[in-house]
C-alpha cells in the first residue's frame, strides 16, 4: 500500500470521509492532491531539494529549488561535491544549507545503503545520522519519496496550521488524538491539509 499508487489514494479517500472536514477537502480538491511531486530517484538529490525546503516558504522553495535544477543539470553527485559553496549559495541558500547539502552528497557516495530493505524507522535513523537532516525532512522524504502512507508530522509549521485553521484545535494533544483518527492514512491527510493552506481554503471560513 503506496502513494504512488491510485487505488491507495481511493481507500484512503472513502476511509477519510468519515471525517466531515476531511470530506470537505476530498470533496473540493481531493483531485489535485500530488505525492509525486517531490519524487527524485536520486536520494541523494531528492534530499537536498528537502533541505532547501526546510523553513521557508512553499513559494520561495519552489524558486530555489528551480534554480538548484538548473545549476546541477549537467553534474553528477561528485562535481556537485566539487562546486564553490559561493556558487551554491547564490541560488538563495544560507551557507548551513550549502553545508548539509554537500553532507547529504558525501553520505551517498560513501555510503551503499538499501533504503528499500528499511522500515520506516531503520530509514529514520539512517537519515537523521547526517548532519543537517532531522524528524521532519526524514518524514519529508518517507512520504514523498518513498510513498509512505502514514506520515503526520508533528514538526510542520503549515501542517499544524492548518489543523488549527480548519478544526479549530490548539492543544497538541487534541491535535495527537486527531490524527490517530486518520491512520493509516495519515499522509493523505497530510496532503489534503497542506492544500487547503495553498489555496487558502479553510472549512470553517466557508461554513460560516
Amino acid at each position: 500500500m503506496l502513494l504512488n499508487d491510485k487505488n491507495t489514494i481511493k481507500q484512503g479517500f472513502n476511509y477519510l470521509s468519515s471525517d466531515p472536514i476531511m470530506n470537505f477537502f476530498i470533496k473540493n480538491f481531493g483531485d489535485e492532491i500530488d505525492a509525486l511531486d517531490r519524487y527524485d530517484d536520486n536520494f541523494a538529490i531528492a534530499l537536498c531539494n528537502l533541505i532547501i525546503e526546510q523553513q521557508i516558504s512553499f513559494k520561495a522553495a519552489i524558486t530555489i529549488k528551480k534554480k538548484f535544477a538548473n545549476l546541477i543539470k549537467s553534474f553528477s553527485n561528485k562535481e556537485i561535491i566539487k562546486l564553490d559553496n559561493d556558487t551554491i549559495k547564490s541560488i538563495g541558500l544560507s551557507y548551513r544549507k550549502v553545508s548539509y547539502i554537500k553532507n547529504i552528497l558525501r553520505f551517498f557516495e560513501e555510503e551503499k545503503i538499501e533504503f528499500n530493505k528499511l522500515n520506516d524507522e531503520g530509514i529514520t535513523k539512517k537519515l537523521c545520522s547526517i548532519k543537517g537532516i532531522g524528524p521532519w525532512t526524514a518524514e519529508m522524504f518517507l512520504l514523498f519519496i518513498f510513498h509512505r502512507p502514514d506520515i503526520f508530522s508533528f514538526g510542520d509549521i503549515a501542517l499544524i496550521n492548518s489543523v488549527k485553521k480548519n478544526y479549530g484545535i490548539e492543544n497538541t494533544s487534541e491535535i495527537k488524538k486527531l490524527t490517530l483518527m486518520w491512520k493509516p492514512y495519515r499522509s493523505i491527510a497530510s496532503l489534503l491539509l497542506w492544500k487547503s493552506i495553498e489555496n487558502q481554503v479553510y472549512y470553517k471560513k466557508l461554513r460560516h
